[in-house]
């Protein structure tokens, strides 16, 4: 091959181009979802933020759009698609990524209500939201699910049970609905980090986070940024041949 014919060889720009794409990112407002977001942005996509609280989405520059929604209510998810068709149709990928921590307590100590609310927002709200989309990414023979798991789903947590278990489900899940949609031109995949440095660890003890910063082997939280290069790398035609997979941010985490 020359050089002239590989300067021209088009895989490269292409592949890692979301130009003319669109995304839904759930619990996209802040945090890792904010980080996915711009990164989603900076490819080329056209982004719809749900969430609870979109305020912050109007500091966010680019092609952006915001959908005030409630994940555990499923009235909220129909009226959140609806308005979101109206914006953007079925959107080509969808990052399921709105999550809560819950308590950091032992279980005896772990109320059955804030059991049910992490199942709700963690796990189940993967599930509801996915079903209004994969029809019209079904009937359009192309998509892309990627769903934020944790390192927490595989290795479990200690005194944050219904975390590990939402986060287990999450990929449990992930790995089913991939196979379902593997011959409809769709994949499913998810993301595991460690604990990543958000406004989420507000809702943890000192004390657990450097348990957890230091059960990593390179000793620090994670990046948001990190977490969402990973994940706009998923989105993008370069990962064509991968589906059903989990992808560890995690700093070594689940290697040793």
């Amino acid at each position: 091959m020359s050089h002239s014919e590989e300067a021209a060889t088009p895989w490269l720009p292409e592949k890692y181009s979301l130009s003319n794409q669109t995304a839904v990112v759930t619990g996209g407002a802040k945090g890792i979802g904010g980080a996915i977001v711009r990164e989603l942005m900076a490819l080329g996509c056209r982004v719809v933020v749900w969430d609870q609280d979109v305020s912050a989405v109007a500091t966010m520059p680019g092609r952006l759009e915001a959908v005030a929604v409630d994940v555990t209510s499923q009235a909220a998810i129909e009226a959140a698609e609806a308005r979101t068709a109206a914006l953007i149709g079925t959107p080509d990928i969808l990052v399921n990524n709105a999550g809560i921590q819950g308590p950091t307590v032992p279980l005896q100590d772990y109320e059955r209500s804030a059991w049910d609310r992490v199942i709700a927002v963690n796990l189940t709200a993967v599930y509801a939201v996915s079903r209004v989309f994969v029809p019209g990414m079904k009937k359009r023979k192309s998509g892309r699910i990627i769903n934020i798991a944790s390192v927490a789903g595989i290795r479990g947590l200690t005194d944050g049970s219904a975390y590990g278990a939402s986060k287990a489900g999450v990929i449990g899940f992930s790995i089913g609905l991939s196979k379902e949609l593997v011959g409809d031109g769709i994949t499913v995949n998810c993301v595991a980090p460690a604990l990543i440095d958000t406004d989420l660890k507000l809702q943890m003890s000192e004390e657990f986070i450097r348990k957890a910063a230091d059960r990593v082997p390179m000793k620090r939280l994670g990046k948001a940024e990190e977490v969402a290069a990973t994940v706009a790398w998923i989105a993008t035609p370069a990962c064509s041949f991968t589906t059903g997979a989990v992808f560890d941010v995690a700093g070594g985490r689940l290697g040793l």
